[in-house]
């Protein structure tokens, strides 16, 4: 008699993708409130008054997705607040992205294809849920502080008038809601592009190969420099001490600072401007040249003013020069040697091209300062406690009137620049491929 069949236990269908969606996002807001939290405690932030550290992590998740952080406060016409926060700290950025893409893909695995209604649901469930994650993000990201005024004069008159000034600073909600979902979508979209155990639906498939070799190079490109980064920022901390803050640097904006060399080395241009303390260590030159800025303009941080600095930075050029070859040579051997050479080029020039606006969309910096009393700039006391906290960085508001810091990559030559290093490497590398076999070839001996 046969047996009649039995189901394993487990949730529903529907039930089931809402939860996977649920694994997603928490899976990226875990991991990146875990990196930013240690890396604000290196910076030296975890004893902020009034309970404010998970309002300031809440604050770097939300940058990290490419929100906005506002202050603002006072205390009526004796004192203004005026400041604005808009940088991603990358590194917390990177992991998130990892870590969704991740489990994303592990509902996925061992298939090759899937139907575009299929994943168009569980990216619009994912994408909900993350909406709500990020809405209870901007609500968590708030909180104020009472603000010493740094002066004897300023602290008699505020006493005399009894004003107790406050500074409170919040997560833009439209940013951190909108920039966050776009942030998301790319993740997905670039996880496609990049991993080969992603399905996709029938009609996608005969195009992979047109994106996936060389989509996948220039990821480990970029992940050779964050190996780089890791190895010169441990060396740093144990040659020139500051460990904890160097390491502070690593965890919160390593991609930031390796990913900016990796532009400069092929002929990029980042345009900024640095006014106070930084706070956290950065690389000398770097900060050298934005202070350089002339009065009222900008600086520009290309290989020849970083060099001017250290002649060490020449280094970047052929580094990156090396890491591409290797990755349009790495994309040539897992592309069908059916593939003609202008056209494996033509492929990793516009994968170039991509990976240099992204880079330079993501290590945009912009923030600006200030604190006045009676008319009065001041850079001291809570405020500049607060903004470091913010920015991971000790004290951005020394000086008198705050200060500011800009960093701006001029995309309009830094796109084509990446395209053009992407055909003249595509081709070098089609050209070394054909030596070797390609993956997926059977050596003729075995036929």
């Amino acid at each position: 008699m046969q047996q009649p069949t039995t189901r394993a236990a487990g949730p529903p269908g529907a039930v089931r993708g809402w939860l996977d969606a649920l694994a997603v996002v928490l899976a990226g807001l875990v991991a990146m409130a875990a990196v930013a939290a240690l890396g604000l405690w290196l910076a030296g932030v975890d004893d902020l008054p009034d309970g404010g550290f998970p309002a300031v992590l809440a604050a770097t998740l939300a940058l990290a997705v490419g929100g906005t952080v506002q202050l603002d406060g006072g205390a009526g016409d004796f004192a203004a607040v005026g400041a604005g926060i808009s940088a991603m700290p990358l590194g917390v950025s990177v992991v998130g992205a990892v870590a969704m893409a991740e489990v994303f893909l592990r509902r996925l695995r061992f298939r090759a294809v899937a139907s575009g209604g299929e994943l168009l649901g569980r990216i619009g469930r994912t994408a909900l849920l993350w909406l709500l994650a990020l809405a209870l993000l901007t609500l968590g990201a708030r909180h104020s502080f009472v603000v010493p005024l740094g002066g004897d004069l300023a602290e008699s008159i505020g006493g005399a008038l009894g004003l107790t000034p406050e500074v409170g600073f919040h997560a833009d909600g439209v940013t951190t809601v909108g920039i966050g979902l776009a942030w998301l979508l790319v993740v997905l979209v670039l996880t496609f592009a990049v991993s080969r155990r992603a399905p996709l639906p029938p009609a996608l498939v005969r195009h992979q190969l047109a994106v996936r070799p060389a989509a996948f190079a220039l990821w480990l490109v970029l992940l050779a420099y964050l190996a780089i980064g890791v190895v010169a920022g441990v060396l740093t901390a144990v040659v020139h001490g500051n460990t904890r803050q160097t390491l502070a640097v690593v965890l919160l904006a390593l991609p930031n600072l390796a990913w900016t060399a990796f532009g400069v080395g092929l002929g990029a241009e980042w345009q900024g401007r640095l006014v106070g303390a930084l706070g956290l260590p950065v690389p000398k030159p770097l900060s050298a040249v934005l202070r350089a800025a002339p009065e009222g303009g900008q600086a520009t941080i290309d290989l020849g003013t970083l060099a001017e600095q250290d002649a060490r930075n020449w280094w970047l050029l052929p580094l990156a020069a090396v890491l591409l070859l290797a990755a349009a040579f790495l994309a040539a051997r897992r592309t069908p040697r059916t593939v003609r050479l202008w056209q494996h080029a033509v492929r990793f020039a516009l994968a170039a091209a991509v990976t240099m606006l992204l880079v330079g969309l993501w290590t945009r910096v912009d923030a600006a300062y200030g604190l006045s009393v009676l008319g009065v700039g001041l850079g001291q006391g809570g405020l500049a406690d607060l903004l470091g906290a913010v920015l991971g960085a000790e004290n951005p508001l020394a000086g008198l009137g705050g200060g500011s810091l800009t960093l701006r990559p001029v995309l309009w030559t830094a796109v084509p620049l990446a395209a053009g290093w992407g055909l003249l490497t595509g081709a070098l590398g089609s050209l070394l491929a054909a030596r070797v076999r390609h993956r997926g070839e059977v050596p003729a001996d075995t036929r």
